[in-house]
């Protein structure tokens, strides 16, 4: 007898979704809904002004995703690399409508992880990703995947049909070119 794992599930639940089947599109949520605040919760640790709950970003993100309707969707790698993409955007809409709704004059600060870099401004960081995305899109996916998205080495692997240590290498160049950008940033 086989038994399903829950990549199977979410490929079958994918599957479903691109054809139209919004309870297989319900059942992925529920499937990968912790998965999903694992994420926000990550994107969000650290951030002092932002009036967005875990549950908020999620919800935020799901809304974005059903949004985009009948995307094609491989499996769960590659939802969830969407997902990173998608609430770092909800994220940086959220910043920026504050700012500009003048609630918050204090500046929204992301842990960067980056050694002597402490924390950065969101639209700093999201300005210096955009910028790397311009020399090198691909880092910046799994910048975008790993930091945003907090999704593991291998997943980012298997989305870019690339060697897991590949990956690794890019992730730390892509690191430190960010910390460079960062650190001029500064100056």
């Amino acid at each position: 007898m086989l038994t399903r794992t829950p990549n199977d599930e979410a490929r079958a639940l994918l599957g479903g979704w691109r054809r139209g089947d919004r309870t297989a599109r319900d059942r992925l949520f529920a499937l990968l809904y912790a998965e999903l605040r694992q994420a926000a919760a990550a994107m969000l640790r650290g951030e002092r002004h932002v009036s967005l709950s875990i549950g908020d970003l999620v919800h935020e993100t799901i809304l974005k995703l059903i949004a985009l309707d009948r995307i094609d969707w491989r499996d769960r790698a590659h939802f969830m690399a969407l997902t990173s993409t998608m609430m770092r955007r909800a994220l940086i809409e959220h910043v920026r409508a504050k700012r500009a709704a003048k609630r918050d004059h204090m500046k929204v600060e992301l842990i960067t992880n980056l050694p002597d870099v402490g924390n950065a401004d969101l639209d700093e960081v999201n300005d210096a990703l955009d910028r790397l995305a311009r020399v090198d899109p691909q880092r910046a996916e799994i910048v975008e995947m790993r930091y945003f998205g907090g999704m593991e080495i291998t997943d980012i692997a298997v989305v870019l049909n690339l060697s897991e240590s590949t990956v690794k290498r890019r992730w730390q160049s892509a690191r430190l070119w960010l910390f460079e950008a960062l650190q001029a940033q500064d100056v």
